[in-house]
């Protein structure tokens, strides 16, 4: 009779922990960006997959991407996906985490999450773009980004152009 109850809360147990890992919308919707939900500015460019990205693909062939424009908060995944921070309170560690590497992340008003990062496969990888730091002096506002999406297996990416400095 105990084995039975210990499995029945062991099974509860995990059903609640996968119900919380798995929440929809906002995270934290008190923590508001700075400005608002209006966005502040428009970030790059439509177009197709560059040059680079085309000649790093797998026989010449990128994934097929889809040009979007999305408007919401740059984020800090880190904190965001572990934490849920975000917004002008969170603005100052948010802004050095993503100096310091960490993944950048568009969240819009209804909590689609994007990973965001410059479209050009071989400056992005050579660090020859300016996006990482036109996303830290962003940090926790909204902002208007045109770019090419892919989503695969559940995780939305948003690949920006414009950010190139080769």
């Amino acid at each position: 009779m105990s084995r039975r109850i210990s499995l029945c809360l062991i099974v509860a147990a995990f059903a609640a922990g996968v119900v919380v890992a798995q929440q929809d919308g906002l995270l934290q919707p008190q923590m508001e960006p700075t400005g608002g939900w209006v966005s502040s500015g428009d970030f790059g460019k439509p177009g197709d997959w560059s040059a680079t990205s085309v000649a790093a693909g797998v026989a010449q062939k990128p994934l097929a991407g889809k040009q979007t424009k999305i408007t919401g908060e740059v984020v800090d995944l880190s904190c965001y996906l572990q934490l849920g921070k975000h917004g002008a309170a969170h603005a100052a560690c948010g802004g050095k985490c993503i100096a310091a590497g960490e993944a950048i992340g568009i969240v819009t008003k209804t909590g689609e999450v994007y990973l965001a990062m410059a479209e050009e496969h071989d400056a992005r990888r050579d660090g020859k773009t300016t996006f990482r730091k036109v996303a830290a002096d962003n940090f926790a506002k909204v902002i208007t980004v045109t770019g090419t999406t892919t989503s695969i297996n559940g995780i939305k990416t948003i690949y920006v152009q414009g950010y190139a400095t080769m």
